[in-house]
């Protein structure tokens, strides 16, 4: 790359609200992301990087459909936004709406949002999405591996006893879930969540739904990827896949585990099939750094600007980069918060 077109890239990228949508958080040991840690993302190499802003995750792993598993898995969820918040100070703002989001990149600090990935944490206590949302999160991811009492998963567990589905999709309780997630402004992320349960998702919610972590099964035969008639449906409800940074979803891998890293340029490959599929505006992308996300030449947050090239290098226009890396999440948004308006 020469000089000069370097140069076009590097002001592009700075111009440019660049939001990764899901990074996880190490915990309980929990390397403090004001300095250079071991972490592939923490503020340092957001700030090399030029990734301003990050929506950090409370995840919670799947365990026993009990009381007490709910219990220690709300007590996690909480300690985690908690935490989240907290690192939010000098050059960094905690914002919780789309407008905060852009009064930072305004202001030249780093955005720090946060969001709840498993409703495990849940149980079978509405109030705690309300606690989820006074804590600042955006948004509810409905499962993670492992059917939970509101959905089913893509990926089953069967050393938890799982069978290939527990609901049928949704259960009743994950749609008074997602009603009250509506009710509050909350997004309903729809990563690992079941293709029946995705679907059914995206008939119930009244604001758009997001896939904030996923790829797209045309080109990569993975259970947690969207195939196109799912990937129809996001469009058909203005919804949003956020392309992920995982090796596994982003090209097959031999089943004897010695498969190859992924690229920056096998990651584009996903954007531009659902761009073509369901058009720009519901495309976007994220990492999933520090939770198995993470390419040979986009290995953390300090090489984010590699996104901004190979998209350049393939004629997205500076407006379009800006849909996928924020405008078109952003808009999603504002959209909830409407929605949630009495």
């Amino acid at each position: 790359m020469s000089r000069g077109a370097d140069d076009t890239i590097a002001r592009l990228h700075a111009a440019t609200l660049t939001l990764d949508t899901h990074v996880d958080i190490p915990w309980p040991e929990t390397p403090d992301p004001a300095g250079d840690t071991s972490r592939r993302v923490d503020f340092p190499k957001m700030r090399r990087g030029g990734l301003g802003a990050v929506v950090f995750i409370a995840y919670l792993p799947q365990g026993p459909l009990t009381e007490e598993g709910h219990a220690a898995a709300a007590a996690r969820a909480e300690a985690m936004l908690r935490h989240i918040r907290g690192t939010a100070k000098d050059d960094r703002a905690f914002c919780t709406d789309a407008a905060t989001t852009e009064a930072a990149k305004a202001a030249g600090k780093i955005a720090v949002l946060c969001a709840v990935e498993n409703a495990y944490a849940m149980g079978e206590d509405l109030s705690r999405i309300a606690l989820w949302k006074s804590l600042g999160a955006i948004y509810v991811t409905l499962t993670h591996n492992g059917h939970n009492l509101l959905a089913d998963s893509a990926i089953p567990r069967k050393d938890l006893g799982d069978g290939p589905e527990r609901h049928g999709g949704l259960s009743a309780l994950g749609r008074d879930a997602i009603a009250e997630m509506n009710r509050l402004g909350l997004l309903i992320d729809v990563s690992h969540a079941s293709r029946d349960a995705m679907l059914q998702a995206a008939a119930s919610s009244r604001s758009p739904i997001v896939a904030t972590h996923a790829c797209c099964r045309a080109l990569c035969d993975h259970p947690r990827n969207l195939d196109d008639e799912q990937l129809d449906v996001l469009k058909a409800v203005s919804g949003l896949v956020q392309i992920t940074a995982v090796s596994g979803f982003l090209k097959k891998q031999p089943e004897n585990g010695n498969g190859s890293t992924a690229s920056v340029s096998d990651y584009v490959d996903h954007v531009d099939y659902a761009v073509r599929r369901i058009g720009i505006e519901h495309v976007g992308m994220s990492s999933d750094f520090d939770g198995g996300g993470w390419l040979s030449d986009w290995p953390d947050a300090a090489r984010s600007k590699a996104l901004t090239a190979e998209l350049h290098s393939r004629g997205y226009t500076a407006r379009e980069i800006g849909l996928l890396w924020s405008g078109n999440f952003l808009r999603l948004m504002r959209t909830a918060a409407l929605v949630a308006r009495p």
